[in-house]
């Protein structure tokens, strides 16, 4: 099919092929199929951007349609803010959180420069004009992560960066210290059109985070006498940001939901005061109404996805959310501005910075040629372009036996977090940017010799173990109350037969969003590019054939030693495995093993 945006009002000019944003990056040619509905309220939001300030720079589709660089989103939403003014309504610019791990420029610094990736991407972040930014999971696994962000990137925001339950201790020795809020509590401001917001950034009830790092229950912070009285007063709207899905989710990981909580506790003292709730943490396009007068979204992740969300706050109400891709056809389009005139001087800057310290990192260098594509989303384990197939089955016991050929003579089963792995891997060049997309964490490999016996029953030991805990954690949740439950098949077909006409190969790869709202929010009509539920959280490389008394090592990565070295104390008693005593398999760690790999295999 072809895009009927060729008939709509888009001016000439726009059809051009845009420029790159970083040195080569692919631009789009789709584009989106009808104008943004603008309201009385207005939100740009974006979530788990995961460090993607580079965009997306392969040519592979889908890759094309996330092209635009973070320097061409401070242009975007310059111009939209600016739009706003013109129309006489509010635009405000909500981040929920997952700013590190999964980039060379959150995770690659060079050796001996700690916390300077995290020094480098956040600066580039205090660029944009955020109204109000929330913590997420991955600001918490590290202590020094979470105190860089106290001292140097809270600051800046002057309020606006909200933690309503994290805490951070500031150690005044090394023995005594005291807690204090990452960010502010909450944040009561005023828009430019005079509207009166109370705002809120919520975490879920995450318990891996750092020593030194402390997160509230949900139930707990609305329980708290500073929260009651900061929601005592009835604001004109509450803007509720916040690192939890707007709806259960599959995987229990990520099924974390608490929402609920705060929206009923809301709900008891201001019953029709409108609420808009921004979340993320589970990486979709997400969107679903409460009430009517309140909306919760979510925008994906990775900087794929900028999420729009419109409404009136008058007694007719109403809503519209899109979700846009993000290249400069999107940007250019929305904004209509032409390609020699879109770009500002602030924007370009960004640009221009974070390619140089791309270059001054490194994070192009090639360390061999992927032969083929590998997905993370698109097909499952053991399929041959799954990329778990390709790290369990050859990776991982590859680079095992490279670190560690003095152990050679014993049989391995190398178990994985499946979450770690974090994205595709496309044919062509591999570098080290793609090293940290694909596996971003630091971590040391442990290892346990026992029995076939025991290791055999490791991985589905770990899974029930988290199961279990899942289960646990799920029972106490509130459902989210939802006036609609499914998308509207009738929606859908109309949206398709307005925008579109011609042959459908013409459309391109992307996202074909299934939420939880009325109509059909893609900015972008595209063709699916499919996606599978989560398999079980913990993997493992192809078991080796042996009999129950033969040894094995049973190698796995520090940041799960905890739930594996409780499952061998059950399954192997009497050995009494701790952390502390636990030996390293070798010296290269988990966010090295694709360089290696990809060094002695793809060259």
């Amino acid at each position: 099919m072809k895009p009927s945006i060729y008939a709509l009002t888009l001016p000439a000019c726009l059809l051009q092929i845009a420029g790159a944003s970083q040195p080569g990056a692919t631009q789009s040619n789709a584009w989106p199929a009808r104008p943004l509905v603008w309201g009385d309220i207005n939100f740009l939001f974006t979530t788990d951007t995961h460090g993607w300030l580079m965009g997306h720079t392969k040519s592979r589709p889908p890759e094309p349609n996330y092209s635009a660089d973070f320097g061409d989103f401070l242009s975007f939403v310059t111009h939209m803010k600016e739009i706003a003014q013109e129309k006489g309504v509010d635009l405000l610019l909500v981040d929920s959180g997952d700013l590190h791990d999964g980039t060379g420029l959150t995770d690659g610094s060079p050796t001996g420069q700690p916390n300077a990736h995290e020094a480098c991407s956040n600066k580039f972040i205090t660029r944009l004009p955020y109204d109000v930014l929330a913590t997420g999971n991955h600001e918490l696994y590290k202590y020094s992560s979470a105190l860089d962000t106290r001292q140097n990137f809270v600051p800046h925001w002057n309020g606006r960066y909200l933690t309503s339950n994290v805490n951070v201790t500031l150690y005044q020795q090394p023995d005594m210290g005291i807690s204090a809020p990452l960010g502010a509590r909450y944040r009561k401001f005023t828009t430019l059109q005079g509207k009166h917001v109370t705002a809120f950034g919520v975490l879920f009830h995450f318990t891996w985070n750092a020593p030194g790092t402390i997160v509230q229950s949900v139930e707990d912070l609305v329980e708290q006498v500073w929260f009651r009285e900061a929601i005592a007063d009835p604001p004109d709207l509450f803007l509720l940001a916040g690192h939890m899905p707007v709806h259960l989710e599959e995987d229990p990981d990520v099924n974390v939901n608490d929402w609920p909580i705060v929206y009923y506790a809301i709900r008891q003292v201001h019953p029709t005061t409108p609420i808009f709730i921004f979340g993320g943490h589970s990486h979709k396009r997400n969107c679903t109404v409460m009430d009517e007068h309140a909306i919760a979204v979510q925008g994906g992740r990775y900087m794929e996805t900028v999420g729009w969300l419109s409404a009136n706050l008058t007694e007719d109400g109403g809503y519209s959310r899109r979700y846009l891709d993000t290249n400069r056809n999107t940007y250019q389009y929305h904004t209509r501005l032409r390609e020699e005139s879109f770009d500002t001087a602030a924007g370009l800057k960004l640009t221009n910075d974070i390619a140089e310290l791309a270059n001054k990192w490194n994070l192009h260098d090639v360390f061999g040629y992927a032969p083929q594509d590998w997905y993370l989303d698109r097909v499952d384990y053991p399929d041959k372009q799954s990329i778990m197939t390709l790290f369990l089955d050859e990776v991982l016991p590859t680079v095992m036996r490279l670190g560690a050929p003095e152990r050679s003579h014993i049989p391995l089963l190398a178990i994985f977090n499946r979450g770690s792995i974090r994205y595709d891997i496309y044919h062509g060049a591999f570098t080290r940017n793609d090293q940290y997309t694909v596996l971003p964490f630091k971590n040391d490999f442990f290892y346990a010799t026992v029995p076939w016996a025991v290791g055999k029953r490791v991985v589905d030991g770990a899974n029930k173990k988290r199961e279990d805990e899942a289960q646990l954690r799920n029972a106490r949740r509130i459902m989210m109350p939802s006036l609609r439950h499914t998308q509207g098949q009738e929606s859908d077909a109309v949206v398709m037969q307005k925008v579109f006409s011609g042959p459908e190969e013409q459309l391109t790869l992307g996202y074909v969003t299934q939420d939880l709202c009325d109509g059909y929010a893609d900015d972008t009509i595209h063709l699916d590019i499919g996606g599978m539920d989560r398999a079980d959280d913990y993997m493992s490389s192809p078991p080796p054939e042996l009999d129950d008394d033969d040894l094995i090592d049973v190698i796995f990565p520090s940041f799960v030693a905890q739930p594996i070295v409780d499952v061998l104390n059950k399954l192997f008693p009497g050995q009494n495995y701790s952390i502390p005593t636990l030996p390293i398999y070798c010296g290269i760690q988990s966010d090295q093993v694709f360089e290696v790999y990809a060094r002695h295999m793809w060259n």
